[in-house]
């Protein structure tokens, strides 16, 4: 559903006296190969060594420095040469593997609200064992240069992502925000699995509370404490955000979307859609872009839906 896509890895080398500031256009990773450096992200100083991992979110401005009181420059400077691999300063002191990951927006919210705007996995840490060893086949990957190895590079990144968001989840525990720490509650996990598989169906309260094994006031009162959303609130907007998944691939109509769905009229649909998402099913098509607007084909002809 959050439609994570990498959009690109790189690699920098730095050494001496060193300074660099990035803008990112996206939600950003990176992992210290070699050496030490500073990240700066405001007025945060953080020490980071090999093995560390760096998520910033929400496009926030960062500094990676060999001291903290030099004057950043812009990361550009460093990829004048090359747009994939950077060089700055003198020598080679410190080695960075980065990249990016975009979300589609419909499911942006629901992964980059799990997270801190500035998320730090330490080497040493237990949780970062799988990232330890995919830093180890995302270094090979970039020096053995073989057929396939910037597609390579590009998933090794994206699963980084994953497992650094997994560490940080395991720290919260119970404390983890929304749908995320329903599912860690047994009983509400059980409920919102159901959901997931069943998103057509019309959820009643005493259904979920039944497969919770629990009465519907203590259900709906823990539901909605841990994901601060009622259960039925929860379902509607999961079958919103499917429904939205499906509007931007361009292969449907918005009438059989919501029908497919188990809404019981277009006008239903697209008041629902509208509270949730701010537009129109319609308006949500085109803001996707050209190719969700000009795939949008009638349930009348489906041998015309591209595989």
């Amino acid at each position: 559903m959050v439609h994570a896509k990498p959009a690109c890895s790189v690699r920098l080398e730095a050494g001496g006296a060193w300074s660099l500031r990035f803008r990112p256009q996206s939600c950003k990773f990176n992992v210290v190969r070699k050496g030490e450096c500073w990240l700066v992200v405001g007025d945060d100083r953080r020490s980071l060594r090999a093995g560390d991992c760096v998520v910033i979110k929400d496009c926030a401005e960062f500094v990676l420095t060999s001291d903290p009181t030099l004057k950043p420059v812009d990361a550009a400077l460093a990829f004048g040469d090359d747009a994939l691999a950077g060089r700055y300063g003198v020598g080679r002191d410190v080695e960075l593997l980065g990249g990016s990951v975009t979300f589609g927006p419909e499911g942006a919210t629901q992964v980059l609200d799990l997270l801190p705007s500035t998320l730090v996995i330490e080497g040493a840490a237990t949780a970062a064992a799988p990232l330890g060893w995919l830093l180890g086949q995302l270094d090979s990957e970039w020096k053995g240069g073989k057929a396939g190895s910037r597609a390579a590079c590009d998933d090794i990144l994206r699963l980084m992502f994953v497992h650094a968001l997994r560490a940080h989840l395991e720290t919260l525990g119970e404390n983890a925000p929304g749908w995320i720490g329903g599912l860690s509650d047994p009983p509400l996990a059980a409920a919102i699995r159901a959901i997931h598989a069943d998103p057509v169906r019309i959820w009643r309260l005493k259904d979920l509370a039944d497969i919770a094994g629990q009465s519907r006031s203590t259900f709906a009162a823990r539901f909605r404490e841990r994901v601060a959303a009622t259960p039925i609130e929860y379902a509607t907007g999961w079958r919103l955000t499917i429904a939205a998944s499906r509007l931007r691939a361009g292969r449907e109509s918005a009438s059989s979307i919501a029908g497919s769905l188990g809404f019981l009229s277009d006008s239903a649909f697209g008041a629902a859609f509208k509270r949730k998402f701010g537009l129109s099913p319609g308006q949500y098509r085109a803001a996707a872009g050209p190719r969700a607007t000009s795939e949008a084909v009638s349930p009348a002809a489906p041998e015309m839906v591209p595989a």
